[in-house]
């Protein structure tokens, strides 16, 4: 299962191979809800309802209070290198495993399906060195859909051997971003929906998105009904619509606080495009800054 490109593993892969010595299965679930009269919203943590059930043998990793630091002025800031290698272990990665990770899906209540927390800690063990992972196509929510097996019992992983190295590259600041907007070697692609990225949102400290991005809503990616992510042939089309998969250009990706953004680049590197940074900041650093540029549909 190896492979530079992301990988997918069925729901009748996982519960076949459940018991082998090298797999390692986290739960990444995170709730993210938007409030009805709008705003920034409510996050917390799905580690209560990863102790009531979970795929069997799985972990939980939990990216709101764990994998992020709470000192940064962005929520989900990636922590440093070594903290991260040190939990990773504490969750039983070595060098020689084999990751499947898995969520609940995006958003409370959401229309659409997206694997953007799964993506995000997958993107998180990327950036850090290590390629060995995929994630469980249509989630949490399709194996229980389809009667496989859970279970409440919480697992204690006997510590992994872990040796990794960071990957700044796949990191862009909102230094990178700036630098992005005038280069035409780089495509700054916004993930969110397309009303977030006319500046029909108050979502984010001020409306819009950042000059020059194209859009990819990360929710128009996978079957709504299954949470099975689209073929190939479908992904392309969203992606070559706005230049993304061309491979003489860099990309960037973003959204509100880098978890749709992972989403968007975990499928171009499905497809082939691996030269993809995540912007870890996005939207939640970008435009509380005053002094970054921000467009909307009525502004270019």
């Amino acid at each position: 299962m190896a492979g530079n490109n992301s990988k997918f593993v069925s729901t009748e892969w996982l519960e076949a191979h459940l018991e082998d010595e090298n797999l390692k299965i986290i739960d990444a679930t995170t709730y993210l809800q938007i409030p009805e009269g709008g705003g920034y919203y409510k996050v917390w943590s799905g580690k209560e309802d990863y102790e009531k059930a979970h795929i069997p043998g799985a972990v939980f990793a939990d990216l709101k209070n764990d994998f992020s630091d709470p000192d940064a002025s962005y929520n989900f800031a990636v922590i440093p290198h070594d903290e991260f290698v040190t939990k990773m272990r504490d969750l039983g990665v070595s060098d020689d495993s084999f990751v499947v990770i898995y969520d609940r899906g995006a958003m409370v209540g959401a229309e659409f399906e997206a694997a953007d927390w799964a993506s995000r800690l997958a993107w998180q063990l990327k950036f850090e060195g290590f390629d060995n992972v995929a994630i469980l196509d249509g989630g949490y929510n399709k194996w229980t859909r389809e009667g496989r097996p859970v279970t409440d019992e919480v697992v204690t992983p006997e510590k992994g051997e872990l040796n990794i190295e960071r990957r700044p590259e796949l990191y862009a600041s909102k230094e990178d971003v700036l630098n992005a907007i005038d280069d035409d070697n780089v495509i700054i692609l916004d993930s969110l929906d397309p009303s977030n990225y006319a500046g029909e949102s108050d979502t984010y400290a001020r409306p819009g998105h950042i000059p020059g991005a194209v859009n990819v809503f990360f929710g128009d990616l996978a079957d709504p009904e299954t949470g099975e992510v689209y073929d190939d042939e479908k992904l392309k089309e969203r992606f070559e619509a706005v230049g993304a998969l061309d491979q003489d250009k860099k990309v960037i990706t973003y959204c509100g606080s880098a978890i749709a953004a992972t989403w968007t680049q975990y499928l171009l590197n499905k497809l082939g495009q691996d030269n993809v940074a995540v912007y870890d900041g996005s939207l939640s650093e970008w435009a509380a800054d005053e002094s970054l540029p921000m467009e909307t549909k009525d502004s270019k």
